[in-house]
């Protein structure tokens, strides 16, 4: 068992550190074109399009190093909200569409989404279908020269700005599962339409919005994979994003345990740095605690993925430990930083801002748990 890094892969990590600790800065993206700044800073690191083949545009790199890469960034950039932007584009849309779109659509969007030219937003969320994925209220409907599509996403992240979507639909109401179908949606094709971007509690610069569809003709090679496929495309996508996407919070953390060790060697409080009243170190030592199991996780579930492994479990358990790790090593950032966590201009207020989302997307906490438990045969 080895757990060292080649030297490639350690100049990876520090050469994306380096840039994106220089190019993204602190300060979250607050309008569309700082938030295209940042994009496009991202797509020039490779990140866009990190797991995705070369020939398509991308870095053709293994789960293992592109969660490596994303823990940088997220280590990196304070902006979480733009981290998980990309990430959201890279895993929950390119990936599917790498694995299973037609030639015509590979072409068309994957050189753009890697580089950095497109935005993708995954739409697959409905007011009524949020972890009962198979609910799908949204219809596809076969006519001539493809389908119809009819009905609401109520939370697409990247919507108002995308340039394409990923998104579900029934094709057949009676199959179940079996009855979903995935397309790939231009967003200025006749029949979308793209709401106000939502104010939220966290993660304020990735730009989220419902989308509607109305009578939008998708042609038949838009469809990923073929009619019916789009559960197991969809759980295929939520694999990586589940354990890749979350690479950025454990990068997150790693910036919150070296933020917060700093501060409690400065702050003086009763004569002494606060670091050495047991209950600021303890705390401390619980929020490096949390990281390390999350990179051990996230690590062993990537490894396993790069086996040509299920990898459910380990995937369910990294995703539990990463986001619940993030939350509550954000409240106890708070804590140690006092008054000045509850103010807006250290920034620590934003990092729990930003961790509590993390146990809702991709699967709430109670979802991963269920999950983990059936793999262990409960």
């Amino acid at each position: 068992m080895d757990f060292g890094w080649t030297l490639e892969q350690q100049r990876r990590h520090d050469e994306i550190l380096e840039a994106a600790r220089s190019a993204l800065g602190p300060e979250p993206a607050t309008t569309s074109t700082e938030f295209r700044k940042k994009w496009r800073e991202i797509g020039d690191l490779g990140l866009l399009g990190a797991c995705l083949p070369v020939e398509h545009g991308g870095a053709g790199s293994s789960a293992l190093d592109t969660a490596r890469s994303y823990e940088a960034l997220g280590e990196a950039c304070a902006d979480t909200g733009v981290v998980f932007a990309a990430s959201a584009h890279l895993f929950a849309c390119a990936v599917p569409i790498a694995e299973f779109g037609s030639a015509a659509i590979t072409s068309r969007w994957l050189p753009g989404m890697c580089g950095g030219d497109h935005i993708a937003g995954n739409a697959m969320t409905e007011t009524g279908a949020g972890s009962d994925v198979a609910r799908l209220a949204t219809t596809a409907t076969p006519v001539d020269g493809g389908y119809l599509l009819n009905g609401e996403k109520s939370f697409v992240s990247n919507g108002p700005v995308a340039d394409v979507f990923v998104t579900y639909a029934t094709t057949d109401p009676e199959a179940g599962h079996l009855g979903q179908t995935a397309f790939v949606v231009a967003a200025e094709a006749p029949g979308v339409r793209v709401g106000e971007p939502f104010e939220k509690m966290g993660l304020r610069s990735t730009p989220a919005s419902t989308v509607t569809f109305t009578d939008c003709l998708v042609p038949g090679d838009a469809v990923l994979g073929r009619e019916g496929m789009g559960a197991t495309i969809f759980q295929h996508s939520m694999g990586w994003e589940r354990a890749c996407l979350f690479a950025g919070y454990v990068g997150m953390m790693a910036r919150l345990v070296d933020r917060v060790t700093q501060h409690a060697r400065r702050r003086k409080q009763f004569g002494s740095s606060i670091g050495r009243f047991q209950a600021v170190s303890h705390r401390v030592v619980e929020m490096h605690m949390r990281l390390e199991t999350a990179r051990l996780l996230l690590y062993r579930a990537c490894w396993e993925m790069d086996q040509g492994r299920p990898a459910r479990l380990e995937v369910a358990l990294s995703k539990l430990a990463a986001s619940e790790g993030a939350l509550a090593s954000a409240m106890d950032a708070v804590r140690i930083f006092g008054a000045q966590g509850f103010l807006a201009d250290a920034g620590i207020e934003a990092e729990l801002r930003n961790a509590v989302p993390s146990v809702l997307f991709s699967g709430t906490s109670e979802i991963q748990r269920e999950l983990a438990a059936r793999e262990l045969g409960l």
